[in-house]
């Protein structure tokens, strides 16, 4: 166990607004280390205790248009779920209802917009903010739940094409720019093909549970629709395989994209992600070409040292520890050889020398910070990612 593993992010009061309910930088995704630390019975649960006291010492938001799972009520109760702790039983009962209602609103708000035959905006359906990201938390909670199945039910239809004039584009087509900044590139909207805001979200919900058994009508049709579209816009063959992290409407009636390639090896945008999306799809449906496929592409940006030479920070979100903990979880379901093992321990090495040289980081939250990058850290320790907490579900990887 490297030094980063045993410094767990402080357990300090609330300072910013929003930062006792931001599973991204604030208190919930803060608490997670300390809760695994304590289900793993080498600390108390103090720190928890004072974190969730932070999580709660304000109203809890719920508001449909402001929330997700990573904000707001779906944060604050995503860590009390994950601390299984019997304090937190009756705060998670009335937060139940409240997800429950606020699931509902998005539900019905989706359906109106799925009915007018346009696109939306990304935040519909994406894992940070949207529908995925609700579905993500309900399986973590309740493994099988009837909005779950209700929101599988949305991304279904999601993958449905949508006829604009005389073309289509993809049901999931999103209006604006991907990061909300006017630009002439995006007036036509774009597609997004990562993990935290592109359709490889969507896709793993849905292999995820598939492969857990929680299936609806046409389930398997939607996760082979979505990897047609990946299979169209892959480039290269093996481990030179590589994808868009978006693309505009231009790129999109060329049936090319524009950027030189390939992009910043990510969990939230880039090949890691997409490549382990498309391995749990590969698994649920029983093809194992594809999930192989998936496998290359994956060993191959972590053994590439020109793409390794753009991870510049130790975080899960674009950092090491989204690698490590990406590429550990795709070892442990790996049946073809060593080859992503080798990477994955090499790449866990990578991490842990960045932090000799840089230090920790200074923020101590979860997605870009301290807390993700000793949790990753610890559960590198082991092949499979030893995860007693389950505090991982939010990135759809394990």
């Amino acid at each position: 166990m490297s030094a980063a593993s045993t410094a767990t992010p402080p357990a300090r009061d609330a300072r910013e607004a929003g930062w006792g309910q931001s599973l991204a930088d604030g208190a919930p995704g803060i608490a997670l280390p300390h809760i695994e630390r304590a289900r793993a019975g080498v600390a108390g649960w103090e720190p928890v205790h004072r974190l969730a006291t932070a999580m709660t010492s304000e109203p809890v938001h719920a508001h449909p248009n402001d929330t997700g799972l990573f904000r707001g009520a779906p944060a604050v109760a995503y860590a009390l779920h994950t601390a299984g702790h019997p304090a937190y039983r009756r705060a998670l009962e009335t937060l139940d209802r409240h997800i429950a209602t606020l699931t509902q609103v998005r539900l019905h708000a989706a359906y109106c917009r799925l009915d007018t035959g346009l696109p939306g905006p990304a935040r519909e359906y994406d894992l940070i903010n949207g529908l995925t990201g609700l579905g993500a938390y309900l399986m973590h909670r309740h493994h099988d739940h009837r909005l779950l199945r209700e929101i599988l039910t949305y991304l279904v239809r999601l993958t449905g094409p949508i006829r604009v004039g005389t073309r289509t584009i993809p049901g999931w087509w999103a209006t604006g720019s991907p990061d909300r900044r006017q630009s002439p590139r995006w007036q036509g909207g774009h597609a997004g093909f990562g993990m935290a805001h592109g359709i490889a979200g969507p896709l793993a919900l849905l292999s995820t549970a598939m492969r857990r058994g929680v299936t609806v009508e046409r389930h398997e049709d939607a996760i082979r629709a979505i990897c047609d579209f990946l299979d169209r816009w892959q480039v290269g063959r093996g481990q030179e395989a590589w994808w868009p992290e978006m693309i505009s409407r231009v790129e999109l009636r060329a049936q090319t994209a524009a950027g030189v390639g390939p992009h910043r090896p990510s969990w939230c945008y880039g090949t890691p992600g997409i490549a382990r999306a498309q391995q749990l799809a590969g698994i649920a449906l029983g093809d194992t070409r594809r999930a192989h496929a998936a496998e290359q592409a994956l060993t191959g940006c972590l053994t590439d040292e020109r793409q390794l030479a753009t991870v510049t920070d130790p975080g899960l979100c674009h950092g090491w520890a989204g690698l490590v903990h990406t590429a550990h979880h795709a070892t442990a379901d790996t049946t073809t050889g060593g080859d992503l093992a080798a990477a994955a321990t090499a790449v866990t090495g990578r991490m842990r020398h960045h932090v000799r040289e840089h230090g920790v980081p200074t923020d101590d939250g979860f997605l870009e910070g301290l807390a993700g990058m000793v949790l990753a850290d610890t559960a590198s320790d082991t092949l499979a990612p030893a995860v007693r907490s389950g505090w991982d579900a939010c990135l759809l990887v394990g």
